[in-house]
């Protein structure tokens, strides 16, 4: 691929997937190379521009927001090369999730964990500590076993860890702090099958047998929904088959036709009608029946979202996630918030990237959602101020309010994200407002 495509003026506005953030660059490239990547970089530093890479805007957050340059890597994207006997695959920076998923799955490998969509780049998803949930596998940035990544002298740095090393340690996520990646090395494996359970559960039950389910099961998740006492839960687990796949007909009613076409439609409503979200949750929570199929890992770790909305997600340590999810509940209760979006709640292991949510710690997330146009800043700061009392760790691409004094009281090697910062990138050319909050001047 060669030859850059660009678009300059203050007429074209960036704006994320939920609508919540927008920028109007200076100026926009689409590289069709790393070398044309590193010389844009290189004239954006002689125009006095900042810089900013950015995939499908599935961030809440204006992690990648800029009124300077504004890369679009999607023409960095492929499988550049397989490795079976080392179990990796490397691929360009711009290539979404569900191609990546897809091209695997032809060729008989797959990751071993993912989240729950697939539509972001694989750049964007690392870079924001992108999870899923998993007793034994973490998040898809523990995954990588190379990176490379052009920095802010146009240099283009490979890192793994025998090859800086340091750079390694950190860039998995790295916020695009640390200069723009451009392609990703992750481990892989034969592809396997996941029997997944879903089950309508109580919310008095799964909160008690919460450190069971996690245990006995490799990927556990459940959904509560505000205004009822119910939840909905799923186990992942792997198969030795046969595949026995959702059909058709009944997967598109459940995952189509009820979680995305009468969700849409619920949630327009109550947020016309605020007070008719109780009684929407109360059929809502009751709709989805128990339900057990075994597929290929990306069609059971991932399912369509349509429904937009705005998201807060906080890492807590695992075993303070059961006490912070109950005060939620009395939260809810006794307030007069209309919570129509279920809550999230997902489990990692302890990892070992500086800026993960998990690092040095195993970890239980809880996640709120509202919808799209939902006024979400009075139960969003509510349920901040419950999370932050737990130590809890906001997810870099979700909407949170903390800064970097906070933060650095919560990540033990904040520092060492913010020296090497300070190194590959002294003159900020990387910075923008949220980088400023989260990771200080």
């Amino acid at each position: 691929m060669t030859g850059t495509t660009v678009t300059t003026g203050t007429n074209s506005t960036w704006r994320n997937w939920a609508g919540n953030v927008s920028a109007r660059p200076a100026r926009i490239v689409a590289p069709g190379s790393v070398e044309e990547l590193a010389a844009a970089v290189r004239r954006a530093a002689e125009d006095g521009l900042r810089v900013k890479a950015v995939g499908t805007g599935h961030s809440f957050t204006a992690a990648a927001a800029t009124d300077g340059l504004l890369v679009r890597p999607q023409r960095l994207a492929g499988i550049r090369s397989v490795d079976r006997a080392a179990g990796t695959v490397t691929v360009g920076a711009g290539m979404q999730l569900k191609v990546m998923n897809r091209a695997l799955a032809a060729q008989g490998l797959s990751l071993t964990n993912m989240g729950d969509i697939m539509d972001q780049t694989v750049s964007g998803a690392t870079s924001t500590g992108t999870h899923g949930t998993g007793r034994d596998s973490a998040s898809i940035s523990a995954q990588i076993k190379a990176l490379e990544l052009v920095t802010a002298d146009g240099s283009v740095l490979n890192c793994s860890a025998s090859e800086n090393p340091e750079v390694f340690a950190a860039a998995r996520i790295g916020l695009g702090a640390l200069g723009v990646v451009t392609s990703l090395t992750f481990a892989v494996e034969p592809v396997f099958l996941l029997t997944a359970r879903e089950e309508p559960m109580t919310f008095e039950r799964v909160t008690a047998e919460f450190d069971e389910h996690v245990t006995e099961n490799e990927h556990f998740e459940f959904y509560w929904f505000p205004h009822t006492g119910n939840c909905n839960t799923k186990r992942n687990n792997r198969s030795q088959g046969p595949a026995s796949p959702l059909g058709t007909v009944s997967g598109w009613f459940e995952d189509e036709f009820l979680s995305n076409g009468v969700f849409q439609a619920a949630c327009t409503l109550g947020r016309a009608v605020p007070s008719s979200i109780p009684a929407i949750a109360r059929i809502s929570s009751r709709a989805l029946s128990a339900r057990t199929y075994t597929d290929i890992p990306y069609k059971v770790f991932t399912s369509p979202r349509r429904v937009r909305f705005v998201e807060m997600e906080y890492a807590l340590p695992r075993e303070a996630a059961v006490g912070a999810l109950r005060e939620l509940k009395a939260l809810v209760d006794r307030s007069s918030f209309r919570v129509s979006f279920p809550v999230e709640v997902r489990t990692a292991p302890a990892d070992d990237i500086a800026l993960s949510t998990a690092s040095g710690r195993e970890t239980a997330y809880i996640a709120v959602h509202l919808y799209r146009g939902t006024p979400h800043q009075g139960y969003f700061t509510a349920v901040e101020r419950i999370m932050t009392t737990h130590g809890g760790r906001p997810h870099w691409g979700k909407i949170h309010t903390r800064d970097a004094a906070y933060l650095a009281s919560v990540y033990p090697r904040f520092e060492e994200f913010t020296a090497l910062r300070d190194r590959l990138d002294p003159e900020r050319l990387f910075a923008n407002d949220y980088l400023r909050r989260v990771l200080g001047d």
